[in-house]
């Protein structure tokens, strides 16, 4: 987020204040939230360190990582919050954090999935072959909810997947995933979150068809001025794309969310006593693109079980991963993990 003043030629609207939401008091929680280096992640790491939980940041920077602790022990000091290494585009980095997590045997209640690249200017592959914004924004995910499945069941937990209104259009490229045949950005982009949000309704309907005892449900923070769009140089993007300037003065003028009010409907998806399984929370202002966090209806691209079910098992296999089949906590549970009430 940007701190540059308004051009001075174009007026500033009236400020649009957005209701903020009351989180519960999270003491005795453990909160896992991918991302949370900068941006609408470190915002919902801070608010859920606030209620009280023990909130869990995997990062790919530890310089970032740690730039992110302070900033959340400046506003709560007595926060408990750690890093861990996470790379989403490396299965083998995700499989290290959830063989290090499961090793530590404390149940997870809360599980924030919004780590994500965006558009990078060429087609580019994570450390498995795939396509970058398949394979970080979804499949490496995917793989993180499969790793830490014994400590969600135990902690009865609750799965919040971030998607985008780039997901209200689009389709899923299913003769070619990785887009090898040729490549563009905004589409692959729009896949990987139509990909995701499926699979997270379709993890849902399969915890409650088996007994699993975790729910997963979406959100979606409208559109903010965050790092996806500026200047990347490790997705090969030098400078800010064009678009990011106009957003940020869009934002600067009331007329989109900032990042504080784009947390919100990811805050309250993941801790709402209201909030509910197979669900998609976002923001509730003109296009849903700013506003308080509400329930809306699912997308037409995430509207199909029967594509929901094949994403999942194109998912599972590519991410090398499985999944619980019966009413039990998975058999690959460690000794000490402990099983919520």
């Amino acid at each position: 987020m940007t701190n540059d003043p308004a051009p001075a030629a174009v007026p500033r609207t009236t400020d649009i204040t957005v209701p903020d939401i009351t989180v519960p008091d999270l003491a005795g929680r453990r909160a896992v939230v991918t991302g949370a280096s900068d941006g609408v992640g470190l915002g919902l790491a801070r608010r859920l360190a606030a209620a009280g939980a023990e909130v869990v940041l995997p990062v790919r920077n530890p310089r970032k990582g740690e730039a992110a602790i302070a900033a959340i022990r400046e506003q709560t000091p007595d926060a408990d919050a750690s890093l861990r290494e996470l790379d989403l585009s490396s299965l083998a980095s995700v499989a290290a954090l959830g063989a290090a997590l499961r090793e530590e045997g404390r149940p997870i209640h809360l599980l924030v999935n919004n780590a994500g690249v965006m558009t990078p200017p060429d087609r580019q592959t994570t450390a498995d072959g795939f396509e970058l914004q398949f394979g970080t924004n979804h499949l490496g995910h995917v793989a993180l909810v499969a790793h830490l499945m014994p400590l969600l069941q135990a902690g009865r937990g609750r799965v919040t997947s971030q998607i985008s209104v780039a997901a209200r259009r689009g389709a899923v490229h299913w003769d070619d995933l990785h887009w090898q045949g040729s490549y563009e950005g905004t589409r692959a982009y729009a896949q990987s979150k139509i990909a995701f949000g499926l699979f997270a309704l379709e993890l849902d309907r399969r915890s409650r068809a088996g007994g699993w005892g975790i729910t997963s449900n979406l959100s979606h923070p409208g559109v903010v001025p965050t790092n996806l769009l500026a200047a990347r140089p490790e997705v090969g993007r030098a400078q800010d794309m064009p678009r990011i300037r106009l957003i940020r003065a869009l934002s600067r003028w009331g007329l989109l969310g900032t990042v504080e009010t784009a947390l919100l409907p990811a805050l309250h998806a993941a801790v709402s006593p209201d909030a509910r399984g197979g669900r998609l929370y976002g923001p509730d202002g003109f296009g849903n693109l700013r506003g308080a966090p509400a329930e809306q209806r699912l997308y037409r691209p995430l509207r199909s079980t029967e594509d929901a079910e094949r994403i999942w098992d194109v998912s599972v296999r590519l991410a090398g991963v499985s999944f619980p089949r019966d009413r039990t906590v998975a058999p690959d549970t460690p000794p000490g993990v402990r099983r919520a009430g």
